[in-house]
């Protein structure tokens, strides 16, 4: 059950989607060489375009939320901040032990920052264990705030597995203070299904959405195949595929 989904999404993004295209074309190609050609080509094609960094950067913002303004923030009274969870850098040896990985980090630290600026509004953070053996992101993330950033944690969710969860889970909590108004702490490019499976759940949503893509300007390097762009599309059209199943499931 742990492993399903973890392979399900590894078959489905780049670049596993697009070696089993080809390898389709392949053995397809021993019977009709013109479509085993083209489904060759195709994937090869594909693995080009996605992996350059004008389409994942082009992916990327096609999700973003506009950022939080102080404004907004000074006069949101809101109950609570909600930072969700992304992954854990396990057996970290130079922390001796569990730690935020980069992502949540990045997530954690504007968490804190708009703490202050809230003038403490208390936190709430989410994410339970990645694999059964693993601590839960949400622990690990409140030690983190605590011994890091030197910002309390009032609550810890630390079962969720998907943003659905997250958002009930947190609801569960939430509601035995009386909080339904929460700033909505996640990165850009996440924060549209974020917050549409958090007012599914009963919030009322003030997205604090952090890590934007810059001004899109192509240079010639942009149209150059590298690793992390690869990587960014991969988390785009994982983003796309989330959206499309909490449509289907009915949200």
């Amino acid at each position: 059950m742990w492993l399903v989904p973890g392979m399900l999404k590894t078959l489905i993004l780049p670049p596993a989607s697009l070696l089993i295209l080809a390898l389709a074309g392949w053995l397809i190609g021993r019977r009709r060489p013109r479509l085993g050609r083209g489904l060759i080509a195709t994937s090869l094609i594909a693995l080009y375009w996605l992996s350059t960094p004008v389409v994942a950067s082009l992916a990327l913002k096609s999700f973003e939320a506009p950022p939080l303004t102080r404004e907004r923030i000074g006069r949101a009274k809101a109950g609570a901040i909600v930072i969700l969870g992304a992954g854990v850098y396990r057996d970290a040896p130079e922390y001796g032990g569990d730690t935020a990985d980069p992502l949540t980090l990045e997530r954690l630290r504007y968490g804190a920052w708009l703490y202050r600026e809230s003038n403490a509004v208390p936190i709430l953070v989410t994410g339970g264990p990645i694999d059964p053996e693993d601590t839960p992101v949400g622990r690990v993330m409140a030690r983190s705030l605590e011994d890091e950033f030197r910002v309390p944690v009032r609550w810890v969710e630390d079962a969720a597995h998907t943003t659905y969860e997250n958002a009930r889970r947190s609801r569960t909590i939430l509601a035995r203070a009386g909080v339904r108004r929460i700033f909505l702490v996640t990165h850009a490019t996440h924060m549209p299904r974020a917050r549409a499976a958090f007012e599914a759940a009963g919030f009322e949503v003030i997205p604090a959405p952090t890590l934007f893509q810059g001004p899109l300007e192509p240079k010639f390097n942009d149209f150059l195949p590298t690793a992390d762009a690869l990587s960014g599309t991969g988390y785009a059209i994982y983003e796309w595929a989330g959206r499309a199943w909490y449509a289907l499931a009915g949200g």
